[in-house]
């Protein structure tokens, strides 16, 4: 398996849908310290703008220390204020062009769902990584899209640019993930409401 893949960071970490504790902060820098985390999204669709700007700022720090890209879900102008790595748009979020003119050169990655289509549109209009799912059933958001292995294939002949794989990826099915090419894994509840393990364990799994 190893063989099969040259990074050692291939975790793209989606944080929870609350951030309510202070106890999450030290569990993040935990998980963050095991060295197999590239990126880190914030993604708190219920949160007000003023507490997704205090809750970026204190999570930057602790992505900058481990040397995590640190991205902002949905909002360019949020991860603007904070300072952030970037953001991840979703197809009904802003344009990625009006993105880039806020952003700047900052990282944009793009949902493309199941379909070569949008991701030809993305590569198009110059998406960092292009993001895929779901590929399992997920409780952390409601599935629209279902995705096979076959879109990884597909994505990797028409492209370099790296290719994400999303939902309910877990210990039990990453592997055939990374095997079929997906450069990175975009993992959530698995980490963060697991029943059976708190998070550095969960993410001692993932190997």
């Amino acid at each position: 398996m190893r063989k099969n893949r040259k990074n050692k960071r291939f975790i793209y970490l989606i944080s929870p849908n609350e951030i309510k504790e202070e106890e999450f902060y030290s569990n993040l820098n935990q998980v963050l310290s095991s060295k197999k985390v590239n990126f880190f999204q914030l993604r708190l669709k219920k949160e007000s703008l003023k507490n997704q700007i205090y809750i970026g700022k204190k999570i930057k720090k602790i992505c900058k220390k481990h040397k995590v890209i640190f991205l902002i879900n949905d909002n360019p102008v949020i991860a603007k204020k904070v300072n952030a790595d970037g953001c991840h748009l979703g197809q009904k979020d802003m344009n990625i062009l009006m993105a880039r003119k806020i952003l700047k050169n900052k990282i944009i990655g793009i949902t493309c769902h199941n379909s070569i289509r949008l991701a030809k549109k993305a590569i198009d209009y110059g998406a960092d990584y292009l993001a895929f799912g779901s590929f399992y059933s997920s409780k952390t958001k409601k599935i629209r899209y279902k995705a096979s292995l076959k879109i990884l294939t597909l994505a990797k002949k028409l492209t370099n640019t790296p290719v994400v794989a999303i939902g309910g990826i877990k210990d039990t099915n990453y592997k055939k993930l990374l095997l079929n090419k997906a450069n990175f894994l975009a993992i959530s509840g698995y980490i963060w409401n697991n029943k059976k393990l708190n998070p550095k364990e969960a993410m001692r799994k993932l190997k």
